[in-house]
């Protein structure tokens, strides 16, 4: 995997972030989500990078490789705001300052919320599967929690811990063949690690208290997205199922907005990297005048 990129750890306060990187050009970083790493990725950064861009490739705070700080009941360490400040520090010390973002279903939260709290850092951003967390909270259904209720499980505290723990492979599956082996073999070493599930369960426990109290402060402040934004999800996944448009909502917090489903399920970088990357690059494409343009 990841032919030709460097692998680094980063020290950026109370959290350690692992980080691959590779190519030239205008950066952009790719945030995977759950319970994935950054080797989610592995199909599709080759294409941007052949496309012309930098691209950076960090596991979130607390999953795969990545360390964050020791976990606490107000859940704020592994809070979205914190992990975008990871993804700041990052990028600064590799020498960028401002950056396109790709955020996919978790780390779709952490990029609305870099965008937000950043804005002079990121120059463009795509949200892929993904909703604000307070959008999906606020449309509760019984087809939401039924098809959704492992938000709320995860929140337990203690449970969810002792039950994945328990037989993590059988809680966590995926197939090696679907997903490259190497990308497969070091997901199944990240989700046999009882540190990382407590992390990524921090995840999905702030994510109902300081995330959505973050959210809430941004709509009522006004705050929106102001940089280009677009938004893809998968057609075999179940947002456009139960939103129907999501482009409609993400319209609620970005003042340029488009978007489009793409054929795939869920793990769409791995089920579909080349209509992932090519929707991407049409996105970050530069045209002749030095401005950015989208398809």
């Amino acid at each position: 995997m990841f032919e030709g990129f460097e692998t680094a750890r980063i020290d950026v306060g109370e959290a350690s972030v692992f980080v691959r990187f590779g190519g030239d050009g205008p950066p952009v970083v790719l945030l995977h989500g759950h319970p994935r790493t950054s080797a989610t990725w592995h199909r599709v950064a080759p294409l941007l990078v052949r496309a012309g861009h930098t691209v950076v490739c960090p596991d979130l705070r607390g999953y795969g490789r990545s360390r964050g700080p020791r976990f606490t009941d107000d859940h704020v360490g592994y809070s979205k705001r914190a992990v975008a400040g990871d993804v700041v520090a990052v990028m600064r010390r590799l020498g960028h300052r401002r950056f396109a973002l790709v955020g996919h279903d978790r780390g779709g939260s952490v990029a609305l919320r870099l965008a937000l709290d950043h804005p002079g850092a990121v120059s463009r951003v795509a949200f892929v599967d993904c909703l604000p967390l307070t959008e999906h909270l606020s449309r509760i259904t019984p087809e939401f929690a039924t098809q959704w209720w492992h938000w709320f499980f995860f929140a337990q505290p203690g449970t969810p811990e002792r039950v994945i723990t328990a037989d993590p492979d059988s809680w966590y599956q995926g197939d090696p063949e679907s997903m490259g082996r190497e990308n497969h073999d070091e997901w199944r070493r990240a989700t046999r690690d009882p540190d990382v599930v407590r992390a990524m369960l921090e995840d999905y426990r702030a994510g109902l208290t300081v995330d959505r109290r973050h959210e809430e402060a941004d709509r009522a402040a006004g705050a929106r997205v102001t940089c280009p934004a677009l938004v893809l999800w998968s057609l075999r996944d179940d947002l456009e199922d139960l939103y129907a448009d999501p482009v409609a909502i993400w319209d609620r917090w970005a003042d340029d907005v488009r978007g489009h489903g793409i054929d795939s399920g869920h793990h769409v970088a791995e089920e579909a990297p080349e209509a992932l990357a090519s929707a991407l690059t049409g996105f970050l494409r530069p045209d002749p005048g030095g401005r950015r343009t989208a398809p």
